[in-house]
């Protein structure tokens, strides 16, 4: 996001002082004080047409570099977030910062996921950071052997599985964890808050930082949801 400079204030070069000082033609002091003229009027349509493309590239340039909007076409990030919810996307905050445990993130398909014909994004909670071991048993999560309180969820997960383990796996995926269980650096394991009905870390493994669109901050729609989308997970 960018500052304006204040202008600088013009300077005579030497090379400008000396033609002036060796000029033979007297200053025309007339012409340097006369009104100039108005300008031309320029053609309305063009007028339209440069305005509608500043416009488009203002637009393009906030959607790519500062912030988007996306909506939620699941359920997998339920209660948090409801289906058809509009949200704003803020891709400046990693920019300058990690990923914390707690954030929900929006990110493009893994290799993995790639390897699986998805293409469009996914929208998830950041649960492991680099680093970390995760358990989850009895349909809780453990991590680095320590429950994580989640206040988020309506329901447990079904199913225990462990980064420690060398495959997790069930009836079509299998996911190749680290050999120490630790989550590589760079790189988060994400999970939906619906756990039960999320395709989510513990099917594909984890997601590289670059690949992360950006942290989701604000929901806009509908309107007597508006707002923050909840307060940052205190995990301590």
């Amino acid at each position: 996001m960018d500052y304006e400079q204040p202008p600088s204030e013009s300077k005579i070069t030497p090379a400008a002082e000396t033609a002036a000082e060796i000029s033979s033609e007297p200053p025309n002091f007339e012409t340097e004080i006369a009104p100039t003229s108005a300008p031309k009027a320029e053609n309305p349509w063009v007028e339209t047409i440069k305005t509608i493309g500043l416009s488009v590239v203002l637009a393009v340039g906030i959607r790519t570099f500062v912030a988007e909007a996306r909506y939620i076409p699941s359920g997998s990030m339920l209660p948090t977030l409801q289906i058809n919810d509009r949200l704003i996307i803020d891709k400046v905050t990693y920019l300058f910062s990690d990923p914390k445990r707690g954030d929900i993130v929006v990110f493009n398909p893994t290799a993995q996921l790639e390897k699986e014909k998805y293409k469009d994004a996914f929208i998830k909670r950041v649960i492991g950071l680099p680093g970390d071991r995760i358990d989850v048993k009895a349909g809780k999560v453990y991590l680095n052997n320590k429950l994580l309180t989640e206040n988020y969820l309506d329901e447990l997960s079904n199913r225990d599985w462990s980064t420690t383990d060398r495959f997790t796996s069930n009836e079509l995926y299998k996911v190749p964890w680290p050999k120490d269980g630790v989550v590589p650096k760079g790189q988060y394991l994400v999970l939906g808050d619906n756990r039960n009905n999320s395709y989510d870390s513990h099917y594909w493994g984890f997601v590289p930082k670059d690949k992360i669109v950006g942290k989701a901050s604000v929901r806009f729609w509908p309107i007597d949801r508006a707002g923050g989308i909840d307060p940052q997970p205190d995990y301590r």
